[in-house]
């Protein structure tokens, strides 16, 4: 999986065939008429009250890939004692939080030496004995 660039509607076009739900019934949850759900098949983004529903449907979290593309491609901000951090009334979540796709990804780069471990906890701020974990845990 490739969470840099995330394709919305052909991910999900594809957890339908997965799971061979029939246009009908999608019609019937979703509100809407074939060509309306063809036509987020084509979308690269769709808006989050559809992505929810079609979380719902296919009972599968597609917000938890872009979540996995901040993982990757936007990691934390290293804070400085010196600056002040602003409080905000959003909740927060920890970042850190890695799933078993996000694992397998990182250990695949390594594996096929597209990046080196050293390259892996600058890029993606890894802790080096979390790598380390990792890699005894999920060897091969």
């Amino acid at each position: 999986m490739n969470f840099k660039e995330i394709h919305i509607g052909i991910l999900i076009s594809r957890a339908v065939a997965e799971r061979g739900i029939e246009s009908s019934r999608i019609c019937n949850f979703l509100k809407c008429t074939e060509e309306k759900i063809e036509e987020m098949y084509n979308a690269k983004s769709l808006d989050s009250e559809i992505l929810l529903r079609w979380s719902k449907l296919l009972e599968y979290d597609f917000f938890r890939l872009y979540s996995q593309h901040l993982i990757l491609y936007a990691p934390p901000n290293t804070t400085n004692d010196n600056v002040k951090v602003k409080k905000s009334s959003l909740p927060k979540f920890k970042k850190n939080l890695y799933t078993k796709e996000v694992i397998d990804f990182i250990l695949e780069q390594i594996e096929l030496n597209k990046m080196t471990k050293d390259d892996v906890m600058i890029k993606y701020k890894i802790p080096k004995t979390t790598l380390y974990k990792w890699i005894s845990k999920f060897k091969n």
